[in-house]
């Protein structure tokens, strides 16, 4: 693995505009950039982050089956009592899950240890399935890249079989995402079309524009049942607003489940240590609340709350150095204290591994890059190639 600098494509922005992709600038800031990309072996990738992504996936699932048996457990990640049947029923029920994303500091030549579980709404799905392939064509095609290069990139056809399998084709499947947030809109808009690609008839409806019917049926803003909702809304909100005493008795198909509120809670990573204690690619970690469990770690580590996105309110401590991410409010509901695993630097850059999972299969790899050791919501995201 290693940083590669180049030029950048002729008219990408061009390119980006005409494929939709109109967040590659956030806030005046540059989010796409292809000024470099991270070169990798085969080996690296497969022995390195999808044969341990599969590993992880399966213990996720297993840790799932443990804690929706457990009141104890539902307790200990926060699941709000009076949901905790809601989220139980959804495993109970196998109700399907479309993707995820774990997050692994990786640097070609240790284990990847991972850092946590975009399990319920991971974003930058579109520039990793669609933008970053478009970049590894025009490269291969203008020379910078050698004719039989590859990427490790199976997200888009993968999608589109899993939206297949999902429903049968004709059918419905409501999306939803709060309508103004540009990048959750256009995030939403491009699974829309891989769900069009599978035979589906996408619907949108902003989320704040759900309702019930007289019969407690979630209902879009023509009052059409929603049968099936893709909703780029976490899972740690919904169970927390009015509308969640609807759950219960709701017919809804929910992607993702409700069950992924275990997965996408970060109480999820010392609950996966203390049943895997030792694997190579985990990091110890406990519970802020176990003194002992912290004690073990030492002063090497990264304290998390069990609900933050984007780097908000993350402590990072280095023995006497101390960093820290920007404040979100988080942290009300308990924290977790992980070993610290650094990530890699190339180049000044910090640099962050994205392991996609669609359905129960690994299937894609993204980076982004920040300046500082934490990942944070203007991180840019950076193509990769195999080239062996």
């Amino acid at each position: 693995m290693e940083r590669i600098v180049t030029g950048e494509r002729a008219g990408w922005e061009d390119t980006a505009r005409a494929m939709g992709f109109t967040f590659h600038h956030m806030d005046g800031q540059r989010y796409w950039d292809e000024r470099a990309y991270y070169r990798f072996s085969l080996d690296e990738i497969e022995a390195g982050i999808e044969t341990p992504s599969a590993e992880l996936h399966y213990f996720c699932l297993d840790l799932v089956t443990e804690v929706v048996g457990s009141d104890t457990l539902m307790h200990r990640l926060a699941i709000p009592e009076a949901m905790r049947d809601v989220v139980a029923a959804s495993w109970k029920a196998n109700a399907p899950s479309l993707y995820g994303r774990f997050d692994f500091a990786y640097d070609g030549t240790g284990p990847a240890k991972l850092l946590e579980y975009n399990a319920d709404t991971p974003t930058s799905i579109y520039e990793t399935a669609l933008f970053q392939w478009q970049w590894l064509e025009d490269r291969i095609a203008d020379g910078t890249l050698p004719a039989d290069a590859d990427q490790y990139n199976r997200l888009h056809d993968a999608l589109v079989a899993r939206f297949g399998a999902l429903l049968t084709p004709g059918s419905t499947l409501h999306f939803a995402s709060v309508a103004d947030h540009e990048e959750d809109r256009q995030t939403v808009r491009y699974l829309e079309d891989t769900a069009r690609q599978a035979g589906l008839d996408p619907a949108f409806v902003a989320i704040d524009r759900i309702g019930v019917d007289r019969d407690g049926q979630f209902v879009d803003e023509e009052s059409v049942l929603i049968a099936a909702l893709f909703k780029l809304y976490p899972w740690e909100d919904m169970l927390r607003e009015p509308y969640a005493a609807h759950l219960p008795a709701t017919k809804t198909m929910f992607l993702e489940p409700a069950w992924k509120a275990i997965l996408s809670n970060k109480g999820m990573l010392p609950l996966l240590w203390e049943r895997h204690r030792g694997h190579p690619n985990l990091l110890p970690a406990a519970f802020a609340d176990d003194a002992a469990g912290v004690a073990k770690i030492g002063d090497r580590f990264v304290r998390k709350p069990l609900f933050s996105r984007e780097g908000w309110d993350i402590e990072l401590h280095d023995g006497p150095s101390e960093d820290h991410g920007p404040e979100g409010g988080y942290g009300e509901e308990g924290h977790i204290i992980q070993a610290l695993s650094p990530l890699p630097v190339f180049d000044g850059q910090h640099a962050v591994i994205g392991s996609w999972i669609v359905g129960d299969e690994p299937v894609a790899l993204s980076i982004r890059e920040d300046d500082g050791p934490i990942t944070r919501d203007l991180a840019r995201f950076v193509p990769h190639a195999i080239v062996d």
